[in-house]
């Protein structure tokens, strides 16, 4: 899209691709502050307010499409969290950690000798389909009125409810043990990082989530999308 055609008062759905390390709500702050002295954001001949909201938050250690959402669009938030969601990524088999991710230290390692290729690929035939899955505790889901990660921080042993969720692809596209790449597609509400924790359990060993890519959000996809920092450059170039 022409960036000069932007109305961000109207409103726009803005597909970024999120960096490694940074957290989704840098990322719109960045885009927001981006966009703030855009002429779009002066509306009537007026500088107004303008509101700024993501559709799915992505965990720090992932990267990948982050849709973000302005003005008038942001009340189609709910509709674009709806969606399929789209993942590539890395178990780490023989391990696990407190969050399910690399973010903690690993806390328990377990044997790798049993597993083949041959079991890896049988195990994750396992996983498609509706089923029940328990979120991470160190997780945004809400407890009693309190986020699920702020429970854990506080060292609570709180057990979350399993909920219902879709895994409609489970592709295996590299096996490298200790690290077996896979490709996911998976409804709302879909943790990768249970499915890493769940499909360690199945092989009979442990695993976390190493690395974790969203390529695609309903038809939007990440090879549409811009980097905050060049989204940046690019209003400060209209």
């Amino acid at each position: 899209m022409d960036q000069m055609a932007y109305d961000f008062h109207k409103g726009e759905v803005l597909l970024i691709d999120k960096p490694y390390t940074w957290s989704s709500f840098q990322a719109v702050n960045k885009i927001k502050h981006a966009i703030k002295n855009h002429p779009s954001w002066i509306h009537e001949g007026q500088r107004v307010k303008v509101k700024v909201g993501h559709a799915g938050t992505l965990d720090p250690l992932a990267t990948g499409l982050l849709i973000v959402a302005t003005g008038k669009k942001t009340k189609t938030i709910n509709e674009l969290m709806g969606l399929e969601k789209e993942y590539t990524g890395t178990f780490f088999i023989g391990a696990t950690t407190p969050c399910f991710d690399k973010e903690k230290e690993v806390d328990v390692v377990y044997p790798i000798e049993h597993i083949t290729e041959e079991l890896v690929y049988k195990t994750s035939t396992q996983f498609l389909g509706k089923q029940m899955q328990v979120p991470p505790l160190f997780s945004a889901v809400m407890v009693d009125g309190k986020r699920a990660y702020e429970l854990a921080r506080e060292g609570s042993d709180t057990e979350l409810k399993a909920r219902e969720v879709e895994i409609k692809e489970f592709e295996i596209t590299a096996i490298q043990l200790p690290e077996v790449s896979f490709r996911v597609v998976c409804s709302k509400g879909t943790y990768i990082r249970s499915l890493a924790r769940d499909f360690g359990l199945a092989l009979n060993s442990g695993a976390h989530l190493s690395s974790l890519r969203r390529t695609r959000i309903g038809h939007f996809n990440v090879n549409d999308a811009l980097e905050p920092n060049d989204f940046a450059s690019a209003m400060k170039s209209t």
